[in-house]
């Protein structure tokens, strides 16, 4: 009896009532509050609800040789509430993402193709590094960061965030 009363407590103990927002896909239509959008029904969902194609960018910013394409809580609603999100991202030879921050939000970069320089600030000190096909580099909420692609030829990769719409500044 000890035995079934310790396997329960532990299966209890696993389980989380409070992440009701882990199954909430937005209700775009209606606004968003500090917590996210409202729930759509759960009867009214597919499993489409929970599946977003994130395309290469096709396109690129002229002045910063660069495209993104995002999976924020706006373009894909399963997001709603789970406090995170991903853009795909391209960067052409000698393009950069210019000094900017996630206030609300860290960020790994992940490269897929090429070799891209990334790094961020502190109030003392710099941490640059060049990341190869593989590599994934943290960047930690709120500080100044950068991606630079001084490579031959174009770059591709992934940045995830703790948000599932981070803001950018």
């Amino acid at each position: 009896m000890v035995l079934i009363l310790f396997f329960l407590a532990l299966i209890s103990s696993t389980s989380h009532a409070s992440n009701f927002n882990d199954f909430c896909v937005a209700d775009l239509k209606a606004p968003e509050s500090p917590s996210g959008y409202p729930c759509l029904p759960p009867n009214t969902l597919t499993a489409d609800n929970f599946v977003f194609t994130l395309q290469l960018p096709n396109t690129t910013n002229p002045l910063l040789k660069a495209g993104i394409n995002t999976a924020f809580v706006n373009d894909f609603p399963a997001l709603n509430g789970l406090g995170v999100s991903a853009a795909r991202v391209v960067i052409e030879k000698d393009g950069f993402f210019p000094l900017h921050t996630h206030s609300d939000a860290t960020e790994l970069i992940i490269t897929v193709e090429g070799e891209i320089t990334a790094g961020f600030v502190t109030p003392t000190k710099a941490y640059v590094k060049t990341l190869k096909s593989g590599d994934l580099m943290v960047i930690p909420k709120g500080l100044l960061h950068f991606v630079v692609n001084a490579c031959k030829g174009k770059s591709t990769g992934f940045a995830v965030f703790s948000s599932s719409n981070p803001d950018v500044q």
